[in-house]
């Protein structure tokens, strides 16, 4: 058994920056085998003990600079310059997971969904949504390769 953790975040009061949080919605109501599903508004150092017990995390975050529909990359620890801010980079709390357990976090990967609109109040724009789609889409082929 492989052990996914998709972990969402973003504001869902902020138009597309919602696009993480409705991804991990989605997939959550799939209920696919041996994939867990997280989401908060930001990433804290807190949540380094939420990567431990899996196999491959991916992240997932709107982002109004990646190409369309999406982005996929992979996140290596890193001590950048969020490390000491109230909310985090992936690479960064690979980071603090490597310094509390004393060896690197499982496979990360981070999905960028693009997004237009971040606005307070907005609502999730269309084209975000048709990107959402194919980030899910997304989502499930990989689940089916590694079931």
């Amino acid at each position: 058994m492989f052990k996914l953790l998709l972990f969402g975040y973003g504001n869902p009061g902020r138009g597309d920056d919602a696009l993480g949080p409705l991804l991990i919605e989605r997939i959550n109501h799939l209920k696919l085998a041996d994939v867990t599903c997280l989401v908060d508004m930001q990433l804290l150092i807190e949540h380094a003990t939420d990567l431990a017990g899996f196999d491959q995390i991916i992240f997932v975050d709107a982002d109004m600079s990646c190409r369309e529909p999406f982005e996929f990359s992979s996140v290596r620890a890193a001590k950048d310059s969020s490390y000491t801010s109230h909310a985090l980079t992936p690479a960064a709390l690979l980071f603090i997971y490597l310094r509390i357990y004393q060896h690197a976090a499982p496979p990360a990967f981070l999905l960028r969904i693009r997004g237009y609109h971040f606005e307070l109040g907005d609502p999730l724009s269309t084209r975000a949504s048709v990107n959402l789609e194919a980030a899910i889409k997304q989502i499930q082929q990989w689940h089916l390769q590694h079931a």
